[in-house]
């Protein structure tokens, strides 16, 4: 991968809120772009069962039920970007979660002569947000998804990932702001005609 993203791979990170089907569409895009799929909880999952090293460290910290620190984060996603399915490009679920945690995954890219080429922004009223999350609940029984914790979701997501959603409009300015109302396949069509014309012409959709 050469620097910039301007080689064969490209690094693209996926935000979407909580009922966004983020979930779903993550797969999607890293078959249809032939990127991997980084997942911050399943890597950090993977050092624990690996016992590496950097396991080791977030083990005891996972098992304790409180947040990995950030730069320790950095450190485990920089560790699994070595793995040989990143190498022709890699797409980012669930980091960076914060600002700060963008700041550090921009320095450690640089540091390697790569940069974020583009971040895909899953965008849903919060009012269907809302619908989709207590249905979900009910269907799946899962009494802890109430209206006042969905609402809590909702504004958590708000404060902390509005802020990497503009800090990369102005330092990356390839952003695709995605309709994610509609069906899957409707929102999946609208992944690929804005990234592909991305590529093309470098422009945020």
């Amino acid at each position: 991968m050469t620097a910039g993203g301007t080689g064969t791979g490209r690094i693209a990170i996926l935000f979407g809120p909580p009922g966004s089907g983020k979930g779903t569409q993550a797969s999607f895009i890293a078959t249809s772009f032939n990127l991997a799929h980084v997942s911050t909880g399943d890597v950090l999952r993977a050092q624990v069962e690996r016992h590496t090293e950097l396991g080791r460290e977030v083990e005891p910290i996972m098992e304790a039920g409180l947040l990995v620190p950030d730069d320790l984060v950095v450190r485990v996603i920089q560790h699994r970007l070595r793995d040989p399915d990143s190498h022709e490009g890699f797409l980012l679920d669930g980091f960076p979660r914060t600002l700060p945690q963008a700041m550090a995954l921009d320095t450690m890219l640089r540091n390697q002569g790569m940069k974020v080429d583009t971040v895909i922004s899953l965008e849903v009223p919060r009012d269907v947000l809302k619908d989709r999350l207590l249905k979900r609940a009910a269907e799946e029984g899962r009494s802890d998804d109430t209206p006042e914790t969905v609402e809590t979701r909702m504004q958590v997501y708000e404060s902390e990932t509005a802020p990497v959603l503009d800090y990369y409009e102005h330092h990356n300015g390839r952003v695709l702001h995605i309709d994610g109302v509609g069906s899957i396949e409707e929102v999946q069509r609208r992944i690929v005609d804005a990234y592909l014309g991305s590529s093309d012409n470098g422009a945020a959709a």
